[in-house]
């Protein structure tokens, strides 16, 4: 009887080892839900230099299938998307103007998310975009990342949605929202790692449901999209997964990186573990807005 509670506890998350346009899709419709429109996508739309980040011709069927806007928020250092004017000439310098409408959601200003619950910060800056949006999709790049120690989902819901004041505060766990005194206020590791998990909860809750994730694990490098000077991938493409839990679905990705036979994953453990990454799964955990405990369904087998 215990059992089958614990089993009745855990998150569906599906995976497949394929990754084309068309097994996004396909992992999407396992879901079985349907996001309310208007739909953000947030994705990573690479950084100028950046050789890793998924190009826009191999999101054009999930997005279709949403009919969603590609969104982002610019950045807290100096680089070619910390101003909108620079961001969206490097979005349609990338491409991804000629398939979707494109928005920068902190492009006129922002707006705070409550975090009662918060360990280490009580509110997030987002665009004001934001509220625009009734669901949001988040198309993540699962990869290595040379402060959080991996970016996927949880990343994507915390420093991808901030805005450049939000991206400040949780950089700092909460001392300033100052771009031009972010580096000299970093806080101890673990407190940027909750500071995250506080974020990401504040934008996974704002949408009440109407949310759902898309890791992809393919180009793993230890650097992120973020980085004009990034390492070449370190490790085999393993595949893409889904869920409508971002904690269960980074766990899940976690593990497989992992149980990798490829020799190439130390190096990418090397980068999550020295940064604490994992850190990030406990304490999201803690806040209840999803669970480390996850059904792995491989969509390959049905």
């Amino acid at each position: 009887m215990n059992r089958k509670k614990d089993i009745m506890k855990k998150t569906t998350v599906y995976f497949t080892k394929e990754i084309t346009s068309e097994a996004l899709v396909k992992l999407y419709k396992k879901l079985n839900i349907e996001l309310p429109k208007p739909t953000a996508v947030k994705l990573h739309s690479g950084e100028e230099g950046n050789q890793n980040y998924l190009k826009p011709e191999f999101m054009k069927d999930i997005i279709e299938e949403v009919d969603g806007v590609v969104v982002e928020c610019n950045t807290a250092y100096e680089g070619a998307r910390n101003t909108t004017t620079k961001h969206q000439k490097l979005m349609q310098e990338h491409g991804w103007n000629k398939y979707y409408q494109v928005d920068i959601m902190d492009s006129e200003d922002d707006i705070t998310l409550e975090i009662p619950n918060g360990k280490i910060i009580k509110k997030d800056y987002v665009g004001t975009h934001l509220n625009n949006y009734k669901s949001m999709l988040v198309l993540s790049h699962f990869k290595g990342h040379p402060m959080g120690g991996f970016g996927g989902a949880l990343k994507q819901l915390s420093i991808g949605v901030a805005s450049s004041r939000g991206k400040a505060h949780i950089h700092t766990a909460g001392k300033t929202t100052n771009v031009n005194s972010l580096w000299d206020n970093l806080p101890k590791q673990d407190e940027f790692i909750e500071a995250m998990a506080d974020a990401a909860s504040a934008v996974h809750n704002h949408f009440k449901g109407n949310i759902a994730y898309i890791n992809v694990m393919k180009n793993m490098s230890i650097d992120c999209d973020c980085c004009a000077v990034a390492e070449d991938p370190c490790i085999k493409d393993i595949g893409m997964l889904a869920s409508t839990d971002p904690i269960a679905i980074d766990k899940a990705c976690l593990d497989l990186v992992y149980q990798s036979s490829d020799k190439g994953k130390d190096h990418l453990i090397e980068r999550i573990e020295s940064r604490h990454g994992n850190h990030i799964i406990d304490a999201a955990a803690n806040l209840k807005f999803g669970t480390k405990d996850y059904e792995l369904i491989n969509i390959d087998n049905i």
